[in-house]
């Protein structure tokens, strides 16, 4: 008690030097603090003065800068200040689904110079767009969709050339689809964007011919939904990579393009309710076209195209009322994906003929008020044909069901199924669907923009989307449900959505916001078929947020007022005995191995780990001569790594400075993981040492330096393109070695260039464990992880959703095999490697693929490069957004292998020197020198941080 008695009086007397120390920066603070004031329903926790510190739900920091802002669906009120311009570090800013935050959007958000991704969807900003959106260079993602924005397009958008997603649909935006001219610029210039969503808002006006050019990647273009005139732009069909083009319910007349079927890559096509004429569009050889809907246009009268027997990827056909006559070809039904035909209010005539070939997945024919005489029905068909209002009707199957116009579908709608023999639950609670339990779901509804199905009934499809959004979102199978699937009058898939928290009724603040930001950042990707997507959610009720107001306040205000003075000693208290047990857990971390302290005289330190030995600090120090400047080799953002001779061996030592990156527990961890691992791709430790404020490790000597030094030249290492591939085998191997012969298995995390060594032989040998993680059996698949690596080289997947796999690590082998073939960095000069091969391989260009632009110049020009083409393609399947679409590292080993063996080259790595392949003779370079120019590393430095993203790899 009297221990207690001193710590509060000594925390009195220290309180103002303890409540003015803050991890934070005190602008970022100030800004925080404004934006709390104008909001109601903030998070609880954000009562502190250090955001950073005490991590306040929502805010995502590196170091003492605010650098992610994600509030998604947190019930938001209010106004978004023009103070949010002071987070001057601020990488992602995601407020999305809070349609109480109103009024109109601040011209201080281009103050946001560093912003990658600014997503507002489903909130409630009046106004216009504001042009300053435009001062965002690095800007790669905007959904401003589903808010009250009014007024015209910015032409300043055009300047945000890093931007791949552009949504401003379901607002109410007017005006043309600006374009560049000499004093502006304009959306032409935006030749990295994939996606043009403008759909439901006003625009008016034609689209210009320079709107669109070769040279854009876009795969989706929505415009339905406005008042857009004149004809559609031949330069549309320039634009290769297309998939979905969406110019339905708008005023466009003219012909359709007559080179529309040079967009091969097309699978929805939806031109309904325009003044469109001319000839009816030809379509073939549009071979992955699966949706067509022509209707209410005015084309020439025509009997049915000839790509109606031909376009056999079709799942829908919708012409009403397009002025087709005669009669239907009978190989129409037969296509194997087909699901409906809607062509009612032509003039079809003569016997309808469905053939013996009917595809298994049609569900409905729609053929009424044509001209048809009679019908042949063929075997096995008995979902609805809807003939009402042609002459076939007056005759003998005037009684049937063909000539009724309500038809019902044999099977309902899919619904997730339920628990059975569940009791009611209480208002606001849905029990979940696979147990009784009465929770609160986080609910909302999916809108797919063009699916490519019209099937709702379809089990596999849309339970393929429920396993696909509880794995993907970090959830229990069976946490989610799906119901009541329908399109509406846009034609757009509607679909009920509600996710169930496991084990409890609430899901917490940071898993809501998770949500929101993975469904409006488009983290989530839908199986193919659903294509396009948005999502709208309901406000969630957080646990304690309901009661009654007036009773309860009173009654809590009494209890305060009556008890404030024992609540305020003990609150002191306890926070004296806080403080002191953590401080004490502090001297702990940093000590992690007081067990292993020197335990006697001839001990000669801790006991071996598995062949690590514990050096002393006077050892180490004479072995480098008083770890002199002669004797270093190499520095980094760890410390700095000396050369020395111990016992006749040749080994480096890598000292920690004080206040190194990396801490006790990572330091630690490399020991044990290095100490119980053997593999000849893997770097060898040799012991350690943790004495006298001293971190050391201490490694096998790597004469030939790093993976990078050599690709960048300064090693004096020729790589010709067969080391290479040798290079990639070993660091497969070692990889394959961690992730499934060690036991328990081992991630990586922060595999690159400058973490693989090459020895004397040039074997590649995989080095620096500090940020690995073990995985325990019931970790399997998924590994919740605060987000730490090296930008560049990180999954996207991982750093989105911080679940850890073994193929995060496939997807930093991949970016490895990419700087093998063009031997730059992963990120340079603004550009990242992965995107620049994408586009490179998209170029026409015979000589290696396309990839001739990057290519490390000292392979390119030197003939056949034996397995380029297996190389490259294994390398992209590694870098696949989603880590079921990459292959394990095992998967890779055998694919090199392949590619080595079909060559006749030997898969031994240590068998031909460094000298045979043009090594210096000169001073070895060690490997552990990350002294690279800083302009060099300045995008791929390691980092952590965790609840915010603060950069964009573009998903697929």
């Amino acid at each position: 008690m009297a221990a207690i008695q001193l710590l509060i009086f000594l925390l009195f007397c220290s309180t103002p030097e303890l409540l003015v120390h803050s991890i934070t920066d005190g602008s970022d603070v100030a800004v925080l603090q404004s934006l709390k004031n104008n909001w109601e329903n903030s998070p609880p926790n954000w009562n502190s003065d250090d955001p950073c510190g005490t991590q306040w739900d929502g805010v995502g920091c590196t170091g003492s800068r605010v650098t992610s802002l994600g509030l998604s669906s947190m019930n938001l009120k209010g106004r978004l200040s023009g103070d949010i311009g002071g987070l001057s570090e601020l990488r992602s800013l995601d407020l999305s689904f809070n349609p109480d935050l109103t009024g109109s959007l601040t011209a201080s958000i281009g103050d946001l110079q560093k912003l990658n991704l600014l997503i507002l969807a489903g909130c409630g900003f009046t106004g216009s767009v504001p042009k300053e959106i435009g001062n965002l260079a690095q800007l790669t993602f905007l959904a401003l969709n589903s808010n009250n924005f009014s007024g015209d397009i910015p032409p300043s958008l055009g300047k945000l050339t890093e931007l791949y997603w552009l949504d401003l649909s379901d607002n109410q935006i007017r005006g043309s689809l600006p374009v560049s001219n000499g004093s502006q610029p304009g959306l032409d210039l935006l030749l990295k964007a994939k996606h043009f969503h403008f759909n439901k808002n006003q625009l008016s006006g034609p689209i210009s011919e320079q709107l669109f050019n070769s040279s854009m990647v876009l795969i989706h273009i929505l415009l339905d939904g406005n008042q857009i005139t004149g004809k559609i732009p031949d330069s549309i069909t320039q634009v290769s990579n297309l998939e979905v083009l969406r110019l339905d319910r708008n005023k466009l007349s003219g012909p359709v393009p007559s080179k529309i079927n040079s967009l091969t890559k097309l699978s929805e096509l939806h031109l309904a309710n325009n003044a469109l004429n001319g000839a009816v569009p030809d379509l073939t050889g549009l071979t992955s076209l699966n949706y067509v809907d022509l209707s209410n246009n005015a084309f020439d009268l025509s009997e049915p195209p000839k790509w109606f027997s031909t376009i056999e990827s079709l799942t829908t056909l919708v012409m009403e009322n397009g002025n087709l006559r005669g009669p239907l070809p009978t190989k129409l039904f037969s296509f194997p994906e087909l699901q409906q035909v809607k062509l009612k209010g032509n003039l079809l005539n003569g016997t309808l003929d469905l053939g013996n070939s009917i595809s298994q997945q049609l569900q409905l024919v729609d053929l009424q008020n044509n001209q048809i005489s009679s019908v042949n029905l063929g075997p096995g068909y008995t979902n609805p044909l809807i003939l009402v209002g042609n002459p076939v009707c007056n005759g003998s199957l005037s009684s049937t069901e063909f000539c009724q116009l309500h038809q019902a579908l044999k099977t309902p709608p899919y619904s997730t199924s339920l628990a059975k023999n569940c009791k009611p639950c209480p208002t606001n609670q849905r029990f979940s669907p696979a147990s009784c339990d009465c929770v609160f779901p986080y609910e909302g509804k999916f809108i797919f923009r063009a699916p490519s199905f019209r099937d709702v009934t379809n089990a596999t499809l849309f339970g393929k989307l429920e396993s696909d959004l509880w794995s993907k979102l970090g959830l229990e199978p069976g946490s989610v449900s799906l119901d009541s699937p329908e399109f509406d009058k846009d034609d757009y898939l509607q679909v009920e959505l509600a996710l169930f928290p496991s084990s409890r009724k609430y899901f917490s603040r940071p898993e809501i916001s998770r949500f929101g930001f993975n469904l409006t950042n488009q983290t989530f990707k839908p199986p193919h078929e659903f294509g396009p997507y948005l999502f709208k959610a309901v406000p969630y009720e957080f646990q304690g947020t309901g009661g009654t107001k007036i009773g309860i306040g009173v009654i809590v205000g009494i209890a305060v007022g009556s008890f404030i003075l024992l609540l305020a000693l003990a609150g002191v208290a306890i926070y004296a005995i806080r403080q002191k047990k953590r401080a004490e857990e502090a001297i702990e971390l940093n000590k992690p191995f007081a067990s292993w302290a020197p335990s006697g005289k001839d001990s000669g330190g801790a006991p071996i780990l598995k062949g690590a030995r514990w050096f002393s600090y006077e050892e180490l120090k004479k072995c480098t001569n008083n770890f002199s400047d002669t004797n270093e080799i190499g520095s980094g953002g760890y410390g700095k790594v000396y050369r020395g001779i111990l016992t006749g061996q040749e080994i480096a030592i890598k000292r920690a400075q004080q206040g190194s990156m990396q801490g006790a527990q990572e330091f630690k961890t490399e020991i044990e993981l290095l100490s119980r691992v053997h593999h000849k791709n893997l770097v060898g430790l040799v012991g350690f040492c943790f004495e006298q404020g001293e971190q050391m490790l201490v490694y096998e000597f790597m004469p030939n330096g790093t993976l990078r030094e050599s690709l960048s030249a300064r090693s004096g290492i020729y790589l010709d393109w067969k080391r290479r591939l040798r290079i990639a085998l070993g660091s497969a191997r070692g990889l394959a070695y961690l992730h499934e012969l060690a036991n328990p298995p081992i991630i990586h995390r922060d595999i690159k260039t400058t973490n693989i060594l090459l020895d004397a032989n040039l074997t590649a040998k995989v080095a620096d464990f500090g940020l690995s993680k073990l995985v325990q059996d019931a970790e399997k698949g998924h590994v919740s992880t605060q987000v730490k690596g090296t930008l560049g080289y990180l999954d996207p997947e991982y750093y989105m959703t911080q679940q850890l796999t073994e193929k995060s690590d496939v997807y930093s082998f991949g970016v490895v095999m990419l700087e093998l073939i063009t031997a730059r960095q992963p990120i340079e000069k603004g550009k990242y490697i992965v995107r620049e091969v994408r586009m490179a391989m998209n170029k026409t260009d015979a000589h290696h693929y396309g990839l001739s632009e990057i290519m490390d110049p000292s392979i390119k020009n030197i003939g056949h490069l034996i397995g380029f083409a297996n190389f490259l393609e294994l390398a992209m399947r590694c870098v696949e957004e989603t880590a079921a679409e990459r292959p394990t590292m095992g998967d890779c080993v055998k694919e090199i292998e392949a590619i080595l063996q079909n060559d006749g080259v030997a898969t031994d790595s240590a068998t031909s020197s460094a000298t045979d392949f043009g090594a210096s003779k000169g001073v070895p370079r060690h490997p552990y020198n990350e002294s690279l120019p800083r302009k060099d590393i300045t995008d791929s430095e390691s980092f952590e941080y965790s609840g915010g993203i603060s950069a964009t790899i573009e998903p697929k």
